[in-house]
C-alpha cells in the first residue's frame, strides 16, 4: 500500500503509517496536479488544501481513505468520494481549544488595540497610552455562532473573563445551553443584544454571506465581529463599507473568502479591507499549535488503521 501526504501535517502521521506502507510527499500540488499524481495510492492525507473535486476523485484507481486533517469538508467532493467507496475522515474537536484561545486573543487585540498600539511604538517610535483607550470583556455579552466544540469552549473561556454568554445553534438540545450557561437565542436576537459576535459555523448554502449590510444594520454600532470559520460567512465588501462608515466596532478574522491555498511562497495578497484600522486578520492559523496538530495527527492515525484494519 501507499500513502501521500500533501499538507504540512505532525510527523507522526508518516511515522506510524510508515510501518504498514510506503508514504510519499508531495506539497500542495494543486487540484490539476493531484489527480495526475493519486493514481497508485490508497492513502491520501491532507488539510485543506487543494480542493478534491470529481476530477481528482476518478482519477483515484485505488484510492481508500481521505485523512483530512481539519475539521472542515467543503473542500472535499463527498458525493463522488462516496460513489466510488472512498472513506473520507476529519479531525472534529482536536483543534477546538487551539481555535477557542486564538478566539479570546482577538477579542482582547480589538478591545485593547494591542495591535496598532505594538506599531505605534516599533515604527513610529512613540509612547502615547492617551490614544489607546480600549474597554474591557467583563460585563460584555459575547453572542457565540455555532456552538458546537469550537464554540462551547469559547463560552467556557469567556466565562472567565465575567461575559454573558449567548448562542445560537439550531441542532442542539435545550440542556446543552443549560450545562454551558448560554442562553439559546434565534440569530437575530442575539445579533441584537452581543457586543461581540463570533463565528464557528460551517460554510453552508444558508451560511454563506450570513453577515451582509443587512445583518451587520442589526448589530450595536461598536459591536465587534470575530470570523474563526471561513472567509465566505462574512460578505467582505459590506463588511468593508460598515467599518468604513464606522456602524460597526471591528473586525477580527483568521480566514478571508479568497484566501491563498497553504504555503504560496511569493505570492502576494491584498484586501480593501486592510486599509481599515479596526480590522485585524491572521492566515487561517487557528489550528496552527503543535498541541493541536499532534492530536490531529492522532485521531487521523487512528481512523485510517481503523478503516483498513491496519494492526
Amino acid at each position: 500500500m501507499k500513502c501521500l501526504i500533501i499538507d504540512v501535517v505532525h510527523s507522526a502521521i508518516a511515522e506510524e503509517l510508515g510501518k504498514y506502507m510506503q508514504v510519499d510527499t508531495h506539497m500542495l500540488p494543486t487540484s490539476e496536479e493531484l489527480a495526475k499524481l493519486i493514481p497508485g495510492y490508497d492513502v491520501l492525507i491532507m488539510r485543506v488544501d487543494p480542493k478534491i473535486t470529481k476530477a481528482v476523485i476518478d482519477a483515484a484507481d485505488v484510492l481508500k481513505v481521505i485523512g483530512v486533517c481539519s475539521v472542515g469538508l467543503n473542500h472535499v467532493d463527498l458525493d463522488a468520494a462516496k460513489a466510488k467507496g472512498i472513506q473520507v475522515f476529519n479531525a472534529p474537536g482536536m483543534n477546538a481549544n487551539a481555535v477557542a484561545e486564538l478566539t479570546i486573543s482577538k477579542m482582547l487585540d480589538v478591545s485593547r488595540h494591542t495591535i496598532p498600539a505594538n506599531a505605534d511604538v516599533k515604527v513610529n517610535k512613540n509612547w502615547d497610552k492617551y490614544k489607546f483607550v480600549g474597554r474591557e470583556l467583563r460585563g460584555k455579552t459575547l453572542g457565540i455562532l455555532g456552538f458546537g466544540r469550537i464554540g462551547q469552549r469559547v463560552g467556557e473561556l469567556a466565562r472567565a473573563f465575567k461575559m454573558d454568554v449567548v448562542a445560537y445553534d439550531p441542532y442542539l438540545p435545550a440542556e446543552v445551553f443549560e450545562q454551558q450557561h448560554a442562553k439559546s437565542l434565534s440569530i437575530d436576537e442575539l445579533l441584537k443584544v452581543s457586543d461581540f459576535v463570533t463565528i464557528h459555523m460551517p460554510l453552508t448554502p444558508e451560511t454563506k454571506d450570513l453577515f451582509n449590510a443587512k445583518s451587520i444594520a442589526e448589530m450595536k454600532d461598536d459591536a465587534v465581529v470575530l470570523n474563526m470559520a471561513r472567509g465566505g460567512i462574512v460578505n467582505e465588501k459590506d463588511m468593508y463599507e460598515a467599518l468604513k462608515a464606522g456602524t460597526i466596532g471591528g473586525y477580527a478574522s483568521d480566514v478571508m473568502e479568497n484566501e491563498l491555498g497553504g504555503l504560496t511562497e511569493g505570492a502576494g495578497f491584498d484586501s480593501p479591507l486592510f486599509e481599515c484600522d479596526n480590522f485585524i486578520i491572521t492566515p487561517h492559523l487557528g489550528a496552527q499549535t503543535v498541541d493541536a496538530s499532534y492530536d490531529i495527527g492522532q485521531m487521523i492515525i487512528g481512523k485510517v488503521k481503523a478503516a483498513l484494519n491496519l494492526a
